[in-house]
């Protein structure tokens, strides 16, 4: 299982300082929105700050995705 860090997703979310926005959203999954804050520098700033608070959120949903996909693969295996 590929767990997903809240620290990495926050060193990420720091690269917007060296003007590179939207790599903590392509980490956790996101690269339609990870994309859309590249391209807008993380929607002029807004996004980026709204981010530094639904980080651990997202970072949580991720990794219960994955241990939810790991579990529907073990659970077909058995049947």
């Amino acid at each position: 299982m590929n767990r997903k860090s809240t620290l990495a997703s926050y060193i990420l979310w720091l690269l917007c300082f060296a003007g590179i926005c939207g790599l903590h959203r392509f980490y956790l999954g996101r690269p339609w929105t990870g994309l859309l804050w590249l391209l807008t520098l993380g929607l002029l700033g807004i996004g980026q700050i709204i981010d530094l608070f639904l980080i651990p959120g997202m970072v949580r949903e991720e990794n219960l995705e994955s241990r939810i996909d790991v579990m529907e693969r073990e659970r077909g295996r058995l049947l």
